[in-house]
């Protein structure tokens, strides 16, 4: 079994920032490539950041510049840097990876929870 929980999201002002984290636990063997989506009412979730185990990151046109995200292999954890939040930013963050538990399996993709982003005008 495998976990994924996300934390730092909140309410924010508009040109303010937040932190997210999500810590992976449970029968992990490796983790894989990681990442966050992002899904604000009415709409379709949406990748906002990809990092590989080797760090190559990629982001969503409409966060370069302003989002860095970041992963720490030791404590099994990614992390989001949101800089210059917009109103259009607020959405529930969900935080997935690619876990494998054996070494012998194929990695699975497991998802958070999600935590609430509110930027407010």
């Amino acid at each position: 079994q495998v976990q994924l929980v996300e934390s730092g999201g909140g309410l924010v002002q508009a040109g303010g920032f937040l932190r997210l984290s999500c810590a992976a636990s449970g029968s992990i063997f490796s983790l894989n490539a990681m990442g966050w989506y992002r899904q604000a009412p009415g709409k379709q979730r949406e990748l906002v950041a990809g990092i590989t185990s080797g760090g190559a990151t990629n982001y969503a046109d409409s966060v370069k510049g302003r989002f860095t995200i970041s992963r720490d292999n030791a404590k099994k954890t990614v992390y989001l840097q949101m800089n210059s939040l917009k109103p259009e930013d607020t959405a529930v963050y969900y935080c997935n990876a690619e876990v494998k538990t054996t070494y012998w399996e194929e990695g699975d993709y497991y998802w958070g929870r999600g935590t609430q982003v509110t930027v407010s005008s």
